[in-house]
């Protein structure tokens, strides 16, 4: 058996992440116990939310242990199998870890259907990501014909999907992406009616104004900080705020203030955040509607993909700070 390549969580980073908070380490692959299964990764998912797993703190998900391999969503094939749930050669997705062989608990993945395009689909367009667009919009967002829909990081995992979805519910629907490829992007290929370059333009609130001249219904929120605060002098009355992540945050030792959170009270608006790991009865529902659209092209779906473990870290590090275009993810190894 080929060694084990795994990268470990070395220290916590208090500010900015970089290649001193990991670690590449190589050893022996180790053997499955019983009811447990060696998966052989092919794809992982580098997410935002990673990084609050980085922190010392309380939160819905446990975090990091220093010296112990990160985890991540992962899809990859059975290739020993102490359980009969599962058989060698079966394809399978769940939390595993940043490395190239994982063992789990068969109880702790899930079978999965190669005929998809790509196995990474399910960590993208099929996963995580564009459940948490699909369930944001579904339970808290959701967005009426001729209203005005805007989404912050429009052109990552979940933004992408976000905005295509209010689309198909009729609304008019605004962006706003780091380059001015992924604005085209979000706006030529994705059909989002218009989007704007956070990064150049000399007012968010001007830029706010021209993309929503009726003001905005529905605010996909993935950024915070700035972005929330302008957002929050365009809102409408009876607004809903979908507050799915504050990435502009996520690396600062003091989070940027919040000024203009009374809007909120004048305009009755709502803003709820939700983690999409609650909502799984409604797992079924998401995949049969969303591979319905993939397969009809009414959802179109981007990824970035890095090629390799043991730039794993440097893609996530490049994945916080924008540099990604579309859904980040890490080949292991072959399909």
């Amino acid at each position: 058996m080929a060694e084990n390549t795994r990268i470990l969580f070395k220290s916590r980073p208090t500010g900015w992440v970089d290649a001193s908070h990991f670690e590449i380490a190589k050893g022996p692959v180790a053997e499955p116990a019983s009811n447990e299964v060696l998966i052989r990764n092919i794809f992982m998912s580098l997410d935002p939310y990673m990084r609050g797993r980085m922190r010392e703190q309380k939160s819905y998900t446990p975090g990091f242990e220093l010296g112990q391999v990160l985890q991540a969503g992962a899809v990859g094939e059975v290739i020993v199998s102490n359980d009969a749930s599962l058989a060698v050669g079966d394809l399978v997705e769940g939390r595993l870890g940043w490395e190239t062989y994982s063992v789990a608990k068969a109880t702790n993945v899930n079978k999965v259907d190669g005929n998809v395009g790509s196995l990474s689909h399910y960590l993208g367009v099929l996963g995580m990501p564009s459940m948490t667009a699909w369930v944001g919009l579904r339970n808290i967002g959701q967005p009426k014909p001729g209203e005005t829909v805007y989404v912050s990081a429009a052109s990552g995992a979940v933004g992408q999907v976000a905005g295509q979805i209010a689309k198909m519910q009729g609304c008019h629907v605004a962006g706003s992406a780091g380059s001015d490829a992924k604005v085209a992007y979000i706006r030529d290929e994705l059909g989002f009616d218009t989007a704007f370059n956070y990064q150049t333009v000399a007012s968010l609130g001007d830029a706010l104004a021209q993309a929503c001249p009726k003001g905005i219904d529905v605010y996909f929120e993935n950024v915070g900080g700035a972005m929330l605060d302008a957002v929050l002098l365009k809102v409408n009355p009876y607004a809903r705020i979908v507050a799915c992540g504050m990435i502009s945050q996520y690396n600062l030792e003091k989070p940027e203030g919040v000024k203009n959170l009374g809007t909120i009270v004048g305009n009755k608006v709502k803003m709820q955040g939700f983690i999409v790991s609650d909502h799984m009865d409604l797992k079924a529902e998401f995949m049969a509607e969303m591979s319905g659209w993939l397969a009809t092209g009414k959802v179109k779906y981007r990824e970035d993909i890095t090629q390799g473990i043991e730039n794993a870290p440097s893609a996530f590090i490049g994945m916080l700070k924008g540099k990604n275009f579309g859904k980040k993810i890490v080949r292991i190894a072959a399909e």
